[in-house]
């Protein structure tokens, strides 16, 4: 029989078990399972601010297969734009051209010889389908031949800011594909080569100045050439397309690729609650070590889960925000002596779930506004920009961009909340005078003290 003394040991050994158990199940329950993507190169970005939220081997030079298209896809957009070239323009195979396209094991829509087709028709064949000749002849079209297109292609990747990149064709297929007709300067066994971080670039800058890309890029299926003899069916080769294998919620982009010296690849998009994400597998692998279709878009998923459901977009700080201690700046040669400023827009980021105060703000002020001693000079207007309110974050994780000049999305206007005429003479003088016996009277009380 237990005596009073050993029921109380027993129930103080029972609440001390507990407390040591009880916080390390909850610790241990709160710890996430690392991020572990197969693929030899991956990148997850915020499409808004260009902000890298998962990255491995990002900087590492690999093959991008059929993903070169998108840079065949600014280039033509572009073109478009600047009305260079027309959509319902047509165009006849070259001789290049046509026998690429016979080649069904290449992916594409065979083409006639003497057949007359339109750009639209040809950018749909390469958006969707992936079509390599169809691409071929949209460079043509564009630049006369594939060789002046390649120039223009590696031209346009440094005017866009890449870094880690080499096009030697069109099309992203190994130069010993092309039947000998690869572009002249380049060499039978050269490839086209890029970055993660420089085809998410690609990605970011091609949806930025050509949303319409999307339009295309996220049409399941659609018949080349419908009601004709020549009609083929064309299966978009993004298998996340919603309604397709591997659908996944709010993907609408962008483009796979393939080829044995690039392993299988895909640079995708998704929009979910306002949050637009990129991201890009490059060699995808199983389980096995082995590089498959299916291995890129499982692979994609994990990034997408990851950044829908780790990050959230929010309000940091709303429009008209002001810093505490630092509402107002002193003004010279004013009517008033400081001015209020605010921030002329709210400041929205996508940031981890439960980091909200490890961002705070800091004002950075414009110098060309600014005399030596930190004072704005009048006349102001209301509303005038003098500077701009950015974040410090002191998070676990990094505040890193695809490019530095990117920070610059993390930033919202600073401006005066009222208008500050400039003073007139007389204002002038009269402080002038008053912060001349100020000095002197600081002067007189200084060597007195220093009397005493």
């Amino acid at each position: 029989m237990k005596t009073k003394k050993q029921t109380w040991f027993f129930w103080l050994l029972s609440i001390c078990l507990c407390l040591t158990v009880w916080p390390f199940q909850r610790t241990v329950r709160a710890e996430s399972a690392p991020l572990d993507i197969r693929a030899d190169a991956a990148i997850l970005v915020d499409a808004q601010t260009g902000r890298i939220l998962y990255e491995k081997n990002i900087d590492t030079v690999l093959g991008i297969a059929s993903m070169t298209k998108m840079m065949t896809e600014y280039l033509l957009l572009d073109a478009i734009k600047a009305k260079r070239v027309k959509w319902d323009q047509t165009y006849t195979p070259s001789e290049y051209v046509y026998r690429l396209s016979q080649d069904r094991a290449l992916s594409n829509v065979p083409l006639r010889k003497d057949g007359k087709y339109t750009v639209r028709e040809l950018y749909e064949a390469m958006a969707i389908y992936s079509a390599n000749a169809a691409t071929v002849a949209i460079a043509e079209v564009i630049a006369g031949s594939e060789k002046n297109f390649v120039t223009m292609m590696n031209k346009k990747a440094k005017q866009l800011g890449l870094k880690d990149y080499k096009f030697v064709n069109a099309t992203g297929l190994s130069n010993q594909d092309l039947k000998g007709f690869h572009p002249e300067g380049t060499n039978t066994d050269e490839e086209n080569v890029m970055s993660a971080r420089a085809m998410a670039m690609l990605a970011y800058r091609l949806l930025k100045d050509h949303p319409e890309v999307l339009e295309t890029a996220s049409i399941p299926r659609k018949i080349f050439r419908e009601g004709t003899e020549d009609e083929i069916r064309m299966d978009n080769w993004n298998w996340m397309l919603p309604g397709l294998v591997y659908g996944y919620e709010g993907v609408d982009g962008l483009k796979t690729g393939y080829t044995e010296f690039a392993g299988n690849c895909f640079t995708g998009t998704a929009k979910r609650n306002g949050v637009r994400l990129i991201s890009v597998v490059m060699n995808a692998k199983d389980a096995s070590g082995k590089t498959t279709k299916e291995a890129r878009f499982q692979e994609t998923a994990k990034l997408f889960d990851y950044g829908f459901h780790q990050y959230s977009l929010q309000t940091l700080y709303p429009k008209g925000y002001e810093l505490k201690g630092k509402s107002t700046v002193p003004v010279v040669k004013g009517k008033e002596k400081e001015v209020r400023v605010a921030t002329a827009k709210k400041l929205t980021l996508l940031i981890k779930n439960g980091e909200e105060k490890q961002y705070k703000p800091v004002y950075v002020f414009d110098k060309k506004k600014m005399t030596k001693e930190g004072k704005l000079l009048a006349p102001l207007k209301k509303g005038e920009t003098v500077g701009y309110m950015t974040l410090d974050y002191k998070g676990d994780d990094s505040l890193a961009f695809l490019s530095p000049d990117m920070e610059k999305n993390i930033r919202v206007p600073l401006v005066t909340t009222a208008e500050v005429e400039k003073a007139n003479w007389f204002v002038l003088s009269m402080r002038a005078i008053g912060g001349l016996f100020a000095d002197l009277w600081t002067s007189a009380a200084k060597t007195v003290k220093s009397w005493l």
